[in-house]
């Protein structure tokens, strides 16, 4: 019984010695595990952050809407994966009858994610696209909606502190006018444009006073107001007409107020003609091209680093609305990297004239010249700021007047 089962034994190993033989000669195996799958690559590609601007003028003219279509490029070169979309020229003359809430869609349509606005009369158009599109932040520019308590919770506001800029070219003004007589160029009338009056009214009345010497009562300052930020024809006054107006009554320096270079065109022709006339104009840094040799300088806008700064925070979703009225970086003003608010000499500036610029521009960094100090009277003869008194922000971003010493209509 014994030797059986061995036989058996044996037998059963000779058949399994002799199977694996025979799957070895033919190739086989036993079989593998299957690979697991490769995991796919990473998608590193992303969707550009759009941000979006409605200018109200068109986006070369020389003047405010080119400085933000400038400081929108500037932000765009800066943001890797971002892209800048615009509709330009929303205002009565190009596009008639279209409404600010419109275009926004037209913007929101082709992706954008933020929208700035760049024109005071965008206001409640701005606001009530905000409303209508609450993933969609809004930025305003020139408003005060978040500062009044109106602005939902995707509206925010900036501006630069301009009024410095309007002083430095009332000074330039001043130390530059042979006749004492100054025009300034204006636009529509609201605080905003009132305060810039002023303040280009206080830096020429110092400097005529006290670089100068000068009686104040021998300076003549006057401003006209065409009714927009240019000129349509039609509607408002001819800025052309205007400026000649002013040269025709004994003016040898115009400032402008408004958004295109018609002051200092109309300045340089009646320079060619022979009678010597100076401007300044406004908003663009490369203004003086036009017309360089009768350019006492120009106030700019430098909305590139404000606008960097804000699309930054949008795109990494830590932008909270605020109320923003920038200083220029007084030490440098012209840094195109820190300042809001700059001034370029121009070549019509003498340099003993500029070495006097420079020393007002000084006095305004360090707070030594306060030009909204009192005693100051608005023009019906009330106070606006009793002596000594230095105004707050918001006293001078509401100005309901026009000062005391300047000849044109506060409404």
């Amino acid at each position: 019984m014994q030797q059986t089962m061995f036989l058996r034994a044996q037998l059963l190993v000779m058949l399994l010695l002799l199977g694996s033989i025979l799957l070895s000669a033919c190739g086989g195996s036993a079989p593998e595990a299957p690979a697991a799958p490769e995991a796919p690559a990473a998608d590193t590609s992303t969707e550009p952050f759009v941000f979006g601007m409605v200018l109200v003028g068109p986006i070369n003219d020389g003047g405010w809407s080119q400085a933000h279509y400038e400081g929108a490029l500037y932000a765009e070169e800066r943001l890797p994966d971002s892209k800048f979309i615009y509709i330009d020229k929303v205002n009565p003359a190009d596009k008639p009858n279209v409404q600010v809430e419109q275009v926004v869609d037209e913007l929101v349509d082709q992706g954008a994610k933020l929208i700035i606005t760049n024109s005071d009369d965008f206001k409640d158009g701005t606001r009530e696209a905000a409303k209508a599109h609450p993933d969609v932040i809004f930025i305003h520019a020139s408003g005060d909606d978040v500062l009044t308590g109106l602005a939902p919770a995707n509206l925010g506001n900036l501006m630069g502190k301009m009024e410095y800029g309007k002083m430095i070219a009332g000074c330039a003004a001043a130390l530059a006018t042979e006749s004492g007589r100054i025009s300034y160029l204006g636009p529509l009338i609201n605080d905003e444009t009132r305060r810039l009056v002023n303040s280009a009214f206080l830096g020429a009345r110092h400097c005529w006073t006290e670089l100068r010497g000068n009686d104040p009562a021998e300076l003549s300052f006057e401003v006209t107001w065409i009714g927009f930020w240019f000129n349509i024809p039609g509607v408002t006054l001819d800025p052309t007409q205007v400026a000649n107006d002013f040269i025709n009554s004994g003016t040898d320096v115009i400032i402008s107020g408004i958004d295109t270079t018609e002051a200092l065109i109309e300045a340089n022709k009646a320079t060619q003609a022979g009678t010597p006339i100076f401007a300044v104009p406004y908003d663009f840094e490369g203004a003086c091209a036009q017309a360089e040799e009768v350019c006492l300088g120009v106030p700019y806008f430098h909305w590139g680093p404000s606008y960097l700064e804000t699309i930054t925070a949008a795109e990494r979703g830590t932008w909270e609305p605020s109320w923003q009225w920038l200083d220029p970086d007084w030490d440098d003003i012209n840094n195109k990297d820190t300042s809001a608010i700059g001034f370029i000499k121009g070549a019509g500036l003498s340099d003993e004239i500029g070495a006097q610029l420079d020393e007002f521009i000084a006095g305004l960094a360090d707070g030594s010249i306060s030009l909204f100090t009192g005693p100051l009277n608005f023009q019906d003869g009330t106070v606006f700021l009793a002596e000594g008194e230095v105004a707050t922000d918001e006293q001078i971003w509401y100005m309901p007047q026009l000062l005391e010493g300047i000849t044109g209509r506060s409404e």
